[in-house]
């Protein structure tokens, strides 16, 4: 395929992932090119291999002009033709949403973005189609508000609404405790939800999504909610589910009806549900892009289906040839992360033989991932990896009000 006839896809990374993206667009015969931060020109070491170019937009704190890049990727146009436009981080939705929308790409535009960026959106989708979700409402008329709270018993959960993962969530106890919130808030207060906080486990189900039809789903259990490791420290941890399980099938089953809900024909998601301690599945929220936290190394190195170089190979094939998942791996495997005391933790002391992947490279970390063809036997090693990482390095700091690198 010479470079005329090469299908273009721009990749839009405000932070640095997505690497094998990248690689998986170019091995596919892609002209591959990138729109990223400047503030990361001289600090991300992006696979350069992989790219025929790379562009910078001035950003502050990650965060790019609109009206610019709506201009700047108009200007390049002019030269460089475009046929998809992909988002690698969950905060360059909108913009590549707003790109597709000016220059007329295929794609998911503004309004159905917001089914995968926008929380209060995507409950009212996954709501009007039956799907249970906690009880919520839009910070926006304050007697409802209060007539809410009222009627939905506490603690209620107030969640920004287009902020990625656990950031920016803080937990209510009462009324007297939320007005105040509000206050602060100001002009922001639309912006946000109030939802009842559902105690339960937490689990995750990335899908991979073509022409309408969930090709692969795999389900993972949260050994703490994200929300409680982000607010008060602690060991991150995720694990495949046992497969056959009841509590798999109804992951898949809610699962199966919450993608096509919310309107994705084509593409990889994130989504997280909660199995409440009334025993009811709740959904909480989704995301059209691939799951952070390094779930993305836990899917690769247990089932062997590497979630960022598939979504490349179904962007390309764009619902317009067949695209078939590569065959799963029949192992579990389990995922941890913390935040480590020491710049640079030494963990050779760590010598599980399952253990497959090191978080390596990321100052103040320590992560594992370890694989197992038996359920039980990843389980003990987790819970062993959590007891010696709180000895050995645990850290905690104070939880994020915004996104970082």
């Amino acid at each position: 395929m010479n470079a005329e006839n090469s299908p273009a896809i721009l990749c839009l990374a405000s932070y640095e992932k997505g690497f094998e993206f990248l690689r998986q667009a170019k091995r596919e015969g892609c002209r591959v090119l990138l729109l990223t931060s400047l503030s990361l020109q001289n600090k991300a070491h992006w696979p350069m291999e992989a790219l025929d170019d790379i562009f910078y937009m001035p950003d502050q704190d990650k965060v790019w002009d609109r009206g610019q890049t709506i201009n700047a990727v108009s200007y390049l146009a002019r030269t460089q033709p475009i046929d998809r436009i992909v988002p690698l981080d969950d905060f360059d939705l909108e913009m590549a949403a707003a790109l597709r929308e000016h220059l007329r790409v295929p794609g998911l535009g503004e309004s159905q973005t917001r089914h995968f960026r926008d929380k209060l959106v995507m409950r009212m989708e996954a709501a009007a189609a039956g799907i249970r979700v906690p009880e919520f409402i839009h910070i926006l008329h304050h007697g409802r508000v209060a007539k809410f709270m009222e009627q939905v018993p506490g603690p209620w959960v107030l969640k920004p609404r287009s902020m990625a993962g656990s950031i920016g969530i803080k937990k209510v106890h009462s009324a007297p405790e939320l007005w105040p919130l509000l206050e602060q808030l100001g002009d922001m207060q639309s912006h946000y939800l109030l939802e009842r906080y559902v105690p339960g486990a937490v689990f995750h189900v990335d899908s991979i999504v073509y022409n309408g039809e969930i090709r692969f789903a795999i389900a993972s259990a949260y050994g703490r909610p994200p929300m409680d490791v982000s607010h008060h420290g602690g060991v991150f941890t995720t694990r495949l589910v046992e497969r056959g399980s009841e509590v798999e099938r109804r992951l898949i089953d809610m699962n199966s009806r919450v993608i096509p809900a919310l309107g994705l024909r084509l593409g990889v998601t994130h989504a997280e549900y909660i199995l409440g301690s009334d025993s009811n599945l709740y959904f909480l929220e989704t995301a059209a892009r691939v799951g952070g936290a390094h779930i993305a190394d836990l899917i690769d190195h247990a089932a062997g289906i590497n979630m960022w170089a598939e979504w490349a190979r179904v962007e390309i094939a764009a619902g317009r040839s067949d695209y078939q998942v590569p065959q799963m791996r029949p192992d579990y495997g389990a995922l941890m992360v913390c935040l480590a005391r020491q710049e640079t933790p030494d963990t050779s002391a760590y010598t599980d033989p399952e253990i497959v992947w090191r978080l390596e490279g990321k100052k103040n970390h320590v992560g594992f991932i370890v694989r197992h063809p038996d359920y039980q036997r990843v389980t003990t090693l987790l819970e062993t990896l959590v007891a010696r990482a709180q000895h050995d390095f645990l850290a905690v700091a104070p939880p994020r009000e915004r996104p970082t690198d």
